[in-house]
């Protein structure tokens, strides 16, 4: 399977007549994407705004963020079940408009979730204060429940992304790269030599708000499975969850999970990239069996040496993550794990709920229960609801002088346990 991704940077965003892109300052119609999102019944309402680096501007509570694609040749439509149709993706041209972001935000269920600033001390700790940020902010209709409202609001930020790339397929690619994956037969007999690496994807799937969605499939449906990474950078996984902004992977962070930019940039050199398995976060212990042991059977299949595991989320998954690390290590396969830590405002606590002794090989996005003081800012995209209805927030959050003390849990994609973060150190 090979895909091209065709990448027009975006450095501006304005409101004008036609919607298009031309010398990296994207025009948006507001009416007519205003009206295109308004065809859902379900929606009560839209306010369209946009937000730049380093403006004196706060988004809140910021629900997913999306990076916008479509499809230029190939088969199916990019985010396959909600704007495309269900068949495959991840092979011909998808058109991606980088530098930019589709970020949701309105009232879905308290504790709400994250803070998004595009300057001051926040904005060290998201990704997202760096892209130009179209901002949807969203209502539904009276009398909708929680997970009917954030359906709602996900399929009207995926409709927005896929509008605003659609509308540029005219125009020139800055970059183009290119990505295969070739047939298993070939892949694992490719690189001889190498140590054999697959990557297992853990994904939020606890239930109602704590959803990810493959095809439109939710995964606490799914066994573990293979999947193409091209098919993820095509939209197959698109988030659908409302826990805690710091580590939930928003559909941006899926697009572009670095976890797998980083197989891709050391495959052939050191290491033979032969798939990844997506796997799921569940409730029960019947559950977490069943898919741990599915997952490593997967990888024991491929004949792998070694596989990296990422966590999505922070507690009850730990379970998840530690059930599959161990059943990892007793197959004779050495593994990696990518979480981040709750260690409680001073460090000192726990920083994982479950932990075993062949989890030697850790590496942490941070710990999401440092407190951070955010600044006001000059303006507020979103809700102005008080900063306690915030996950990371408490009673007391908000200062006399309008400033929020908050825990990095608030604020989007800080402790991200895919590395898409800004936290980061390396040994010398």
């Amino acid at each position: 399977m090979k895909l091209e991704l065709h990448r027009i940077t975006v450095s501006k965003l304005i409101f004008g007549a036609h919607t298009g892109v031309s010398g990296g300052v994207l025009t948006v119609n507001k009416e007519e994407l205003t009206a295109l999102l308004m065809q859902d019944e379900r929606l009560g309402g839209v306010e369209i705004d946009a937000a730049h680096p380093g403006e004196s501007t706060r988004i809140m509570p910021v629900k997913d963020a999306i990076e916008p694609r479509c499809k230029l040749e190939g088969p199916g439509e990019v985010f396959p079940g909600w704007i495309g149709d269900v068949e495959n993706t991840g092979e011909g041209k998808t058109l991606v408009l980088s530098g930019m972001a589709v970020l949701t935000t309105g009232r879905v269920v308290a504790p709400q979730e994250g803070i998004v600033d595009m300057t001051g001390p926040g904005a060290d700790y998201t990704p997202f204060s760096k892209t130009c940020n179209l901002t949807l902010s969203l209502s539904a209709v009276a009398e909708m429940e929680p997970h009917q409202c954030e359906a709602c609001f996900r399929r009207a930020g995926l409709r927005a992304a896929h509008y605003l790339a659609a509308a540029c397929k005219s125009a020139k690619a800055d970059k183009v790269e290119s990505f295969d994956f070739p047939p298993l037969s070939e892949a694992m007999h490719a690189h001889p030599g190498l140590p054999k690496v697959a990557y297992i994807y853990m994904l939020q799937s606890q239930g109602l708000l704590h959803d990810t969605w493959v095809y439109g499939v939710d995964a606490k449906r799914i066994l573990p499975t293979m999947i193409s990474p091209t098919e993820i950078m095509d939209g197959a996984i698109i988030s659908g969850n409302c826990v805690s902004a710091c580590d939930k992977n928003s559909t941006y962070v899926h697009l572009n999970n670095p976890v797998i930019r980083s197989l891709y940039e050391h495959h052939g050199k050191d290491l033979n990239f032969v798939g990844v398995i997506i796997t799921n976060e569940n409730v029960t212990l019947a559950d977490k069996k069943r898919s741990s042991s599915y997952a490593v059977k997967l990888a024991r299949m491929l004949g792998v040496e070694a596989v990296v595991i990422s966590e999505e989320g922070f507690g009850n998954p730990d379970a998840d993550l530690i059930m599959n690390c161990r059943k990892s290590e007793q197959a004779g396969i050495r593994t990696v794990l990518i979480t981040d830590e709750f260690a409680g405002r001073d460090g000192s606590s726990q920083s994982l709920a479950d932990s075993c002794p062949e989890g030697n090989a850790c590496v942490t996005a941070g710990n999401a229960n440092e407190l951070i003081v955010l600044p006001p800012m000059s303006k507020v995209i979103g809700d102005l609801a008080p900063a306690e209805t915030i996950a990371g927030g408490f009673f007391g959050s908000v200062r006399e002088d309008g400033s929020l003390e908050v825990e990095l849990q608030a604020i989007l994609g800080a402790t991200n346990e895919l590395g898409f973060n800004r936290i980061g150190g390396r040994t010398l």
